[in-house]
């Protein structure tokens, strides 16, 4: 159960500090933002910008911005290539360092996204998840969260829902800022990127019998 403070927190604090945060980055880190999008234009093409539609906070629906790291590979039947195989060598270092990551603060300055909180994942998950894994999507989903700073793409799916729930829980100011010192650590040292087994994570194909122990 949450307390007091941290429903005070949650309702009227942290909107205002993601808003003024995440508009002070946009502008300190405009000339990055610059160089990358011109890199990826002339490395990876057009659009400079990845678009998808992500379920946020109560499960609505917005379009996440994050800058593209693959290329637009097809095989003979024109579908696309695997995503070990359209990944390119700029493109894993732009989510090693998590640059792919720096349009989303448009997302956090409009109010879709918050700093910290679950990451926003794919629309096709909602009917896959189990009641207490759809409480993940009782906050704004985040740039980063507890589950990035516990492993990233090197844990399970049900060990990140679990983090996810964990944070929903005892959402608070100190817990956020320790989350995102936690992040900056995590960047620097460019660790949990890819999950054992894939370039990316693998697709979640919702939670075994044996493990849904929270249905």
């Amino acid at each position: 159960m949450k307390n007091a403070n941290a429903g005070i927190y949650q309702r009227f604090i942290k909107r205002t500090l993601d808003f003024i945060l995440s508009l002070l980055a946009l502008i300190v880190l405009s000339p990055i933002l610059i160089v990358v999008c011109i890199i990826v234009r002339l490395k990876l093409g057009s659009p400079v910008l990845f678009k998808q539609e992500r379920p946020g906070l109560n499960e609505n629906i917005f379009t996440m911005y994050k800058f593209r790291t693959m290329t637009d590979g097809k095989d003979e039947n024109g579908d696309l290539l695997p995503d070990n195989v359209r990944l390119t060598k700029f493109g894993n270092f732009l989510r090693s360092t998590s640059l792919d990551e720096l349009p989303g603060l448009l997302n956090i300055v409009k109010g879709d996204m918050s700093i910290i909180g679950p990451r926003p994942l794919l629309v096709q998950y909602l009917s896959l998840y189990n009641k207490r894994q759809k409480r993940r999507h009782e906050v704004r989903p985040g740039l980063s969260g507890l589950a990035q700073v516990n492993g990233r793409n090197a844990i399970t799916w049900e060990d990140k829902f679990n983090l996810d729930v964990q944070y929903v829980d005892n959402i608070s100011f100190l817990q956020d800022w320790k989350i995102i010192l936690l992040t900056i650590k995590k960047v620097i040292i460019r660790e949990g990127i890819n999950s054992n087994s894939a370039a990316t994570m693998e697709p979640f194909q919702g939670t075994t019998k044996e493990k849904s122990i929270y249905e």
